[in-house]
C-alpha cells in the first residue's frame, strides 16, 4: 500500500511537472511591438493555436540587432522580426540559424534566404501618413517636396533612419525618388538637411499612437499602419504614395542561433506562414507573402493599383550593404 502511494505520488508529481512545462511554452521575440503591424493580434493567435507565449517587445530592428550581437555568446531571444536589410546583416554576423518552416515553398524566390536564414512574412509600401484633422485645414501633402514647405513646420515626424528600419526605408524611398541610388545617398542627405528647417520630430520607436492622437500630424510610414488607423481605429487618416515615387520592402523573421527555446520558436515561425497567420497580416492591411491569404475585402481598402505603380522594389542585398554607411553619414551630416 505504501509503495502504491509512493508510485501514485511520483506519477502525480510528474504529471504536474509536465503540465507546468507545457503551460510554460515560451518563445522570446526581439522586435514584436504590439502596436506595430498588429503584432498584438498575431501574438494572441499564436498563444491560442500553438500554446506558445510570445512576450511583446518594443525594440526596433536596429536595437534588436544590437542586442542579438551583444548576447551572441549566450542568446536570450529565440526568434527575431526585422526589416529585410537587418535580416541580411544578422545572417552575415552569424546571429541566426537556418530554418525552413511549413509553407516554405510558397515564398517567392528573392523574398527568402535560399538556406532559410531569413524569410519574408509580409511587406509594406512606404509613404506619407496624415492625420487630416490634426492639420487643421492645411492641405494634405502629395509629394516628398511638399513636406519641405514652411506650413508644415513642426508637424512632420519620421523614425530615426540611423536606427529604425522604417526610418531607413523612408531615406531609401526619398533618395531613389530624387534620383539617387544605393551607391549615392546625397539626394536623401540633402533632403533631410533641408527638412530640419521644419523642425521634424524624430523618435526611435514606433509612433502609431502619436499619429492617431495628432501629436505627429504627418508621419513617414507604411500603408498598413495608415489603413489600420482609418479602418480599424476609425481615425481620419489618409495615406499618400508620393508623386515622385516610393519603395515597397519586406519584413522578415529568423530563428536565433542557439535559441534557448528553439522548438517553441519553430512552432511560432510555422504559424506565421500558416493560412491563419498570414490572414492576420492581410486583415491588418499588410501584404502577406503568401498572396492567397489576402481577402478581397482587405484588398479593396488599399489605394488603387495605379497609385501603387509608383512603388518599386530595390536590391535588398545592396540595400543592406549600404545601410551602415548611410547611417554614419546621416549622424554626421544631419543629426
Amino acid at each position: 500500500m505504501f509503495l502504491k502511494r509512493v508510485v501514485q505520488t511520483v506519477a502525480g508529481a510528474m504529471l504536474l511537472s509536465a503540465s507546468i512545462a507545457a503551460s510554460a511554452q515560451t518563445a522570446i521575440c526581439y522586435n514584436c511591438p504590439p502596436e506595430w503591424a498588429d503584432w498584438a493580434a498575431q501574438i494572441k493567435a499564436i498563444k491560442d493555436k500553438t500554446g506558445v507565449t510570445v512576450p511583446p517587445d518594443n525594440k526596433n530592428s536596429g536595437q534588436a540587432l544590437a542586442q542579438l550581437t551583444a548576447e551572441k555568446a549566450s542568446p536570450v531571444a529565440d526568434f527575431t522580426y526585422l526589416g529585410v536589410s537587418f535580416g541580411i546583416e544578422a545572417k552575415g554576423k552569424d546571429l541566426v540559424a537556418p530554418y525552413k518552416p511549413a509553407n516554405w515553398n510558397d515564398i517567392p524566390n528573392g523574398l527568402k534566404d535560399p538556406d532559410g536564414y531569413w524569410f519574408t512574412i509580409h511587406s509594406g509600401t512606404m509613404g506619407i501618413m496624415v492625420n487630416v484633422d490634426a492639420l487643421k485645414g492645411k492641405a494634405v501633402p502629395k509629394s516628398w517636396a511638399d513636406l519641405q514647405k514652411p506650413e508644415y513646420k513642426g508637424l512632420i515626424g519620421y523614425l530615426d533612419p540611423a536606427s529604425a528600419f522604417v526610418g531607413y526605408v523612408g531615406a531609401v524611398a526619398i533618395n531613389q525618388a530624387l534620383g539617387g541610388s544605393l551607391d549615392d545617398f546625397s539626394p536623401a542627405i540633402n533632403y533631410f538637411k533641408n527638412l530640419q528647417k521644419n523642425q521634424p520630430i524624430v523618435p526611435k520607436q514606433t509612433s502609431y499612437a502619436r499619429l492617431i492622437s495628432g501629436e505627429i500630424p504627418i508621419l513617414l510610414g507604411y500603408d498598413f499602419d495608415a489603413y489600420r488607423a482609418k479602418y480599424k481605429d476609425r481615425a481620419n487618416v489618409a495615406f499618400v504614395i508620393p508623386s515622385e515615387g516610393t519603395v515597397t520592402v519586406p519584413y522578415v523573421v529568423s530563428l536565433v542561433k542557439n535559441a534557448p527555446h528553439q522548438a517553441d520558436a519553430k512552432k511560432v515561425l510555422d504559424f506565421l506562414l500558416s493560412d491563419q497567420g498570414q490572414a492576420i497580416w492581410a486583415n491588418a492591411y499588410l501584404r502577406p507573402v503568401r498572396a492567397s491569404a489576402m481577402s478581397k475585402e482587405a484588398e479593396s481598402r488599399f489605394l488603387p493599383a495605379a497609385e501603387y505603380a509608383r512603388a518599386k522594389s530595390v536590391d535588398y542585398g545592396k540595400m543592406a550593404e549600404a545601410q551602415r554607411k548611410f547611417g554614419e553619414r546621416y549622424l554626421a551630416e544631419v543629426r
